[in-house]
């Protein structure tokens, strides 16, 4: 083919016979003048993403050569969805097939009835195992990451933002690893309501840190009523963004490590029957470095009440923050570490602030971003 152009398509079938659905709409697509069939990822069995009581998907991604522009790649797909009975009545419904141009070459459409890349991609697990497989260092071209990093941002999850609810970035990470500095810096550049932790305002920080264990559980609830009046969804505004300089699970790690037995079953309590209103992160932007690194910067900056802070219990905290994001499900996750942040880079930051209105939908129609890694 002169002029060809490789694409992805991802199909996906919910009803009848899928497998079946999902071999014809294969051979049908590769039987199109103008269409060479180049490889075929595995085919896995995933969820329903919205209506939960649908059966569930066969999903897989077909690897394409194509001398079709894109606009009539997508009329072939959706002839092909038509002549396997897939009806277009409600969004979410079942379908006995589904084709989506994920990839088009490295091209960025936005037109009213084609999108590519596919808006929410970066957000489908079972989208990007199948782009993995085929592909491991294939670019998103508009988030300039690879597939392979987007599916490591997901742990195995598929996530469906919803546009009605505030749009909350979190900044996870140990003491000492510049989370408030990273804060700081996005809310300005994304133009968005920063929330604090009251470090200075805490009056029970100077003796828990002293080694005062009697301080400890008050401590602890100083900051879980904070926190939990600070996150409200009632308080938080409907699709306003913020950026917080903590992430809110970080309370269990934390009252795990520094309460006893009876102060922890004290305070599990309160926290069990005070959380259920607290918004989770759309965003989770995980701040990593080595303890050592941290307790230098934690010396450097000089808060009289963390010069007590030992090197072992940043170990430990480093290795609880590594199990919570190991089982993490709640939201995607980007991992930077904080060597790379160059506070003086602005192509270093539009690429970052641009991957997070990406993930958080503020971009409805996102330009290409250049390339430098996150």
């Amino acid at each position: 083919m002169q002029n060809s152009v490789t694409a992805y398509v991802g199909l996906g079938s919910n009803l009848g016979d899928r497998q079946k659905n999902i071999n014809d709409a294969i051979k049908m697509l590769t039987e199109t003048e103008g269409i060479e069939l180049l490889r075929t990822s595995d085919i896995i069995e995933t969820k329903p993403l919205a209506e939960p009581a649908q059966p569930n998907y066969l999903n897989n991604v077909v690897e394409i050569k194509t001398d079709l522009s894109a606009q009539v790649l997508h009329e072939k797909t959706l002839a092909i969805e038509a002549a396997l009975g897939r009806t277009r009545n409600l969004k979410w419904s079942p379908r006995t097939i589904d084709l989506d141009i994920l990839f088009f070459g490295d091209q960025i459409i936005n037109q009213p009835n084609l999108t590519i890349p596919h808006h929410q991609m970066h957000l489908r697990t079972f989208v990007l195992k199948g782009l993995s497989q085929l592909n491991p260092q294939l670019r998103h071209p508009v988030l300039n990451v690879s597939v392979t990093e987007l599916l490591a941002r997901l742990n195995d999850s598929d996530f469906l933002p919803d546009p009605g609810r505030a749009k909350l970035i979190s900044i996870a990470g140990i003491i000492g690893v510049g989370k408030t500095t990273l804060a700081n810096k996005l809310a300005e550049l994304l133009n968005c309501t920063l929330l604090l932790e009251p470090y200075d305002k805490n009056p029970f920080m100077p003796d828990v840190y002293a080694g005062k264990t009697d301080f400890a559980l008050d401590s602890q609830l100083f900051f879980l009523t904070h926190r939990i009046k600070q996150l409200n969804s009632d308080a938080l505004q409907k699709q306003k963004t913020y950026v917080t300089d903590y992430i809110f699970d970080k309370e269990l790690i934390y009252a795990n490590r520094q309460l006893n037995k009876i102060q922890l079953e004290l305070y599990n309590g309160i926290y069990s029957s005070l959380t259920s209103k607290v918004t989770t992160p759309m965003l989770v932007i995980y701040l990593t470095d080595t303890p050592e690194n941290c307790l230098e910067r934690i010396h450097k900056r000089n808060r009289p009440y963390e010069q007590e802070i030992q090197l072992t219990f940043l170990d430990a905290l480093y290795n609880d923050y590594q199990r919570l994001f190991g089982e993490w499900k709640t939201s995607p996750v980007i991992k930077i570490k904080a060597s790379k942040l160059d506070y003086d880079n602005n192509s270093y930051f539009e690429h970052l602030t641009n991957q997070i209105n990406c993930y958080t939908g503020v971009q409805a129609a996102p330009q290409p971003i250049d390339s430098v890694k996150a």
